[in-house]
C-alpha cells in the first residue's frame, strides 16, 4: 500500500497494524502516543474493542496492510483518536470489499463519517480490481441508513435485523 494515510479537510485515517491491535487491546497506548495521537473521550469503545480481534485476524492474512483493513479515524485538529472506518479484507473472489465504520458517541452526528467514507471509498474505487463495496447496518439505524443513501449506496436486500447496501465500480 503506497498510502500510509489519507487526509481530508477535518481528518486523517491511518491504517491499523496487528501491534497497534494487540496495543489497544492491552491497554497500552505508548505506540499511538508516540505517534502524536491522543484517545478521543470515549475511545477506545465497546465497539472498537469487539472488533480488534477481528480487525487482527483480517491482518494476518496479508503480509503487510493493504489498505483493504481496517484505518483509524483522527482529528487532525487535536490528533484525537475518534473512531475506525475500513474494510473486512479484499474478497478476490467477488472482486469486492464491505465497508465498516464507527464513530464515538460524543463525536456523532458532525459529519466525521461522512467524510471519513467518502476519502476511503475514493481510495478503494482508484483500484480497478474492486468492482463492487458492499455495507450492511442494522434495520434499526437510521443514521447508517441515510449515510449509506448519501454516500450513493444502492439497497440490495433486507431481513429482520439489516438492511444490505452496494456501490459498484464504474
Amino acid at each position: 500500500m503506497p498510502e500510509k494515510k489519507l487526509i481530508t479537510e477535518r481528518l486523517i485515517l491511518i491504517p491499523y497494524s496487528i501491534k497497534i491491535c494487540n496495543d489497544i487491546i492491552n491497554n497500552d497506548f505508548t505506540a499511538l502516543d508516540k505517534m502524536g495521537f491522543k484517545k478521543g473521550n470515549g475511545w477506545p469503545d465497546e465497539d472498537v474493542m469487539e472488533t480488534l480481534p477481528k480487525i487482527i485476524n483480517n491482518l494476518n492474512k496479508v503480509a503487510a496492510p493493504t489498505g483493504f483493513e481496517s484505518w483509524m479515524i483522527i482529528k487532525n485538529d487535536s490528533l484525537e483518536i475518534i473512531g475506525d472506518i475500513g474494510f473486512k479484507g479484499f474478497n478476490h473472489e467477488q472482486q469486492n470489499i464491505d465497508l465498516g465504520y464507527g464513530i464515538i458517541q460524543i463525536e456523532r452526528r458532525k459529519g466525521y463519517a461522512e467524510e471519513a467514507a467518502r476519502a476511503l471509498i475514493k481510495w478503494a474505487l482508484a483500484h480497478k480490481e474492486v468492482k463492487e463495496i458492499t455495507a450492511k447496518c442494522f434495520i434499526r439505524n437510521v443514521s447508517s441508513i441515510n449515510l449509506l443513501r448519501k454516500l450513493n449506496f444502492v439497497q440490495t436486500m433486507q431481513d429482520e435485523a439489516m438492511v444490505y447496501w452496494r456501490m459498484e465500480n464504474k
